[in-house]
């Protein structure tokens, strides 16, 4: 991928720094099981999946709102795409150089994207 990112300010992140920064919102919002996975190996897409977990879908949005605005506050960064927020079980945010996945502990369950991604370096996030 691009060192570059979606950006409106002169000062942009590098992948590793804007993965760093999603981390920290989805903390901050009282995400769970946080985890970062290094795909840019084996994706051709994106470099980083930011995994987490909300207790409820209200949560779920609350950490997806929490994300992008602190982005876009912060560093003038918008998802390219977001998916899910109607209903919430699993909201993806599509920042190019960093997909995030947030979801209800059920849906986490059924997707287990960490076993899909097993062999790509993974990286617990927080605590």
């Amino acid at each position: 991928m691009t060192e570059n990112t979606l950006t409106q300010s002169d000062q942009q992140l590098t992948p590793e720094e804007l993965a760093e920064a999603i981390a920290q919102l989805a903390s901050d919002g009282k995400a769970i099981d946080l985890v970062e996975l290094n795909v840019r190996e084996v994706l051709g897409y994106t470099d980083y999946f930011i995994v987490a977990t909300g207790n409820t879908e209200r949560q779920v949005k609350a950490i997806h709102d929490r994300i992008h605005r602190g982005l876009k506050d912060d560093h003038g960064i918008l998802p390219r795409r977001v998916e899910g927020l109607t209903e919430s079980r699993w909201v993806l945010m599509d920042y190019l150089d960093v997909v995030v996945h947030i979801f209800t502990p059920e849906a986490r369950e059924y997707y287990r994207l960490e076993q899909l991604w097993g062999e790509v370096p993974k990286r617990a996030v927080g605590d």
